[in-house]
């Protein structure tokens, strides 16, 4: 056996660092809370390169004082624990004593520190955790920490890094964090000289939110209090229709820390049980408010998981919390005709419009029964009026027709033009089977011979849609919009997004960074369904964060499924059998036997079968 040595003191800094520090977003969030935690009420985070050149944090706390300031720089010295009783009662964000030390081990450090009250403060200069230069310095009160060539001393651990747009996106969420939990503290983030996030710093939550997820996202949401024992339950919940396609917005806070959590996670989306389509996310800002010693926040070295003393009470008083917002929802709804329609509101300064998801129960248009335009197109018209339509047209199986206006009255559309006169139209082909019904406004029902068969028709819809999309190869053909859609996403997702430009284009879509998180689609394959466009995006980018750095073809593949799913009929909506004829032939001819996913879209029940099950046989 090789002899046992102790490690050398910068080899276990180094070991320390990796479970601290983990990319340039890990530093933001150990400086940041230690900005938090010296009672800074305005904190700016900069960052160049994604932060691997440099990540500048600075805060008006109450700084540190001269003779401290090294200190600091040591494993586990920390202002905020004494005794081990302190352990069962922890009230501070950063209490390990670790993040200072193992950003120093792998970096090179200045800090800038002036203790309130003191004349003038001290700038202290490390590489690799070794001090390199100290001297007094003129700098406002509180701290300014800069982290320069982030792991220029392992570069093993730089090739693990991921490009620059990818690493300032981990920062801007950690930027976010940070802002959601503390709305009483101004944060300001800045990234390549470009302010991306200032917040007020106002004490509101939904300030925070407006700031820094978007002014549809904070105009959309259900407040949501409740108070149990010692436990308080506050924050926001979408609506089950504004509801999105992953989780990424969800965000639950426990005492200003933000947290993972699949206990809170669990207790929010019981709460919306039966409310939501399969698939479908709330969205939530949950902060809970309980006794320090209830919860246990050292068991992980990020600190994002903790342990409750009482699940079932934390449980029940964030379900509760959230049920009662649902419930409480009222006032002034958005207007609809039908069902629902998708809806036009105004959206920046520039006057472009933007598309909300539709506001009713199941996000269903009204049929006209009228046959599709030839090449299909998607069309929708600002006016003054604020009067919109849309055409969608569906792979020439479906055609909706909304429009919606103030006053709620239905504008007819101009009837089609009346055909030429010419040759008699062929006659309709003989067909072996025969339109019984439509089962759950999903199942087709269709007798052919002995035998009766259940279709899926939304199932078989993508199927047929997915085929064509990928049969044309290369580029997909595109149908551009006339104003373009803006859709308000978290930061990483419109990164993954703008990363992946090429290939939705050759996919049909075009897209345009239009600041905040927010991007503009102007142009999107034909036949697809814009009812949920930052849902679809989401859902989009899900797939190539999940892919991971796969062939091309493996990732449009992925995508084409996203945009035949959306594009597909939709169960739950009642279709006209006019409408179902192309279908059942592909389907009955077995050119359609399964969905994108590897699911059957149909199932065959024999006479006999039935016989047997009625015991006629």
């Amino acid at each position: 056996m090789p002899k046992i040595i102790e490690m050398s003191q910068h080899l276990a800094d180094l070991i320390a660092a990796g479970e601290v520090v983990e990319r340039p977003a890990s530093v933001v969030k150990e400086l940041t809370e230690n900005s938090v935690d010296a009672g800074a009420k305005s904190i700016t985070v900069e960052i160049e390169s994604g932060g691997m050149t440099m990540i500048r944090v600075t805060d008006d706390g109450c700084g540190i004082a001269r003779e401290d300031v090294e200190t600091a720089f040591l494993r586990h010295a920390t202002s905020k624990l004494r005794t081990e009783e302190d352990l069962a009662a922890i009230g501070t964000l950063g209490f390990r004593g670790e993040a200072l030390a193992a950003i120093a081990s792998v970096s090179r450090i200045e800090i800038r520190t002036r203790e309130r009250g003191e004349d003038e403060g001290v700038r202290l200069l490390l590489e690799a955790g070794v001090r390199t230069g100290r001297s007094p310095v003129g700098t406002p009160e509180g701290t300014t920490i800069i982290v320069r060539d982030l792991f220029f001393n392992t570069p093993a651990r730089q090739k693990f890094m991921k490009n620059d747009r990818a690493e300032a996106s981990a920062v801007a969420t950690a930027v976010v964090r940070l802002a959601l939990s503390h709305p009483e503290v101004s944060v300001r983030y800045i990234r390549d000289g470009r302010e991306e996030y200032h917040t007020p710093g106002d004490g509101r939550l939904q300030s925070a939110a407006y700031c820094t997820l978007g002014r549809d996202f904070a105009r959309g949401l259900l407040e949501v209090r409740n108070r149990a024992d010692a436990l308080e339950v506050s924050g926001y919940v979408s609506t089950p229709a504004a509801a999105r396609g992953n989780r990424s917005w969800q965000f639950f806070f426990i005492n200003g820390r933000f947290i993972k959590s699949k206990l809170l996670q669990a207790a929010v989306e019981q709460a919306y049980k039966n409310s939501l389509f399969t698939g479908r996310f709330p969205v939530c800002l949950i902060d809970v408010r309980m006794p320090a010693g209830a919860v246990d926040v050292n068991v992980h070295p990020t600190k994002l998981e903790v342990r409750f003393s009482d699940e079932r009470q934390i449980f029940d008083a964030v379900y509760w919390a959230v049920r009662g917002a649902l419930e409480r929802e009222e006032g002034p709804k958005e207007l609809t005709i039908s069902k629902s329609t998708d809806q036009v509101t105004r959206g920046h300064a520039s006057g472009e419009t933007r598309w909300d998801r539709p506001s009713g129960p199941d996000g269903a248009g009204f049929s006209t029964g009228k046959a599709a335009p030839s090449g299909g197109f998607f069309r929708h018209v600002s006016a003054g009026s604020a009067v919109s339509a849309g055409w969608e047209r569906a792979g020439g199986v479906e055609l909706r027709e909304s429009v919606r206006v103030p006053d709620q009255t239905r504008i007819p559309m101009p009837p089609a033009p009346m055909p030429e006169p010419g040759p008699a139209p062929a006659p309709a082909p003989r067909r072996d089977w025969r339109y019984v019904g439509e089962a759950l406004d999903t199942y087709v029902i269709v007798e052919r011979g002995d035998s009766l068969f259940l279709i899926d028709k939304h199932a078989a819809h993508e199927r047929i849609l997915f085929d064509r999309l990928r049969s044309q190869k290369r580029e997909t053909t595109g149908q551009m919009l006339l104003s373009p859609v803006i859709c308000d996403l978290t930061g990483e997702t419109a990164d993954i997004l703008e990363e992946n430009a090429e290939v939705l284009s050759e996919l049909g879509f075009e897209l345009e960074d239009f600041g905040g998180g927010s991007l503009a689609i102007r142009q999107v394959p034909i036949d697809m369904d814009l009812s949920d466009p930052a849902g679809m995006l989401e859902e989009i980018a899900s797939k190539l964060r999940t892919g991971g750095r796969r062939d091309v073809e493996a990732m449009r593949d992925d995508i084409l499924h996203t945009v035949a799913c959306k594009a597909a009929i939709k169960a739950g909506r009642r279709s006209e059998p006019e409408e179902l004829t192309g279908l059942i032939d592909r389907v009955l001819s077995g050119e359609v036997k399964y969905c994108p996913h590897g699911r059957p879209v149909s199932v065959e029940l024999t006479k006999n079968q039935l016989d047997r099950s009625f015991k006629r046989a």
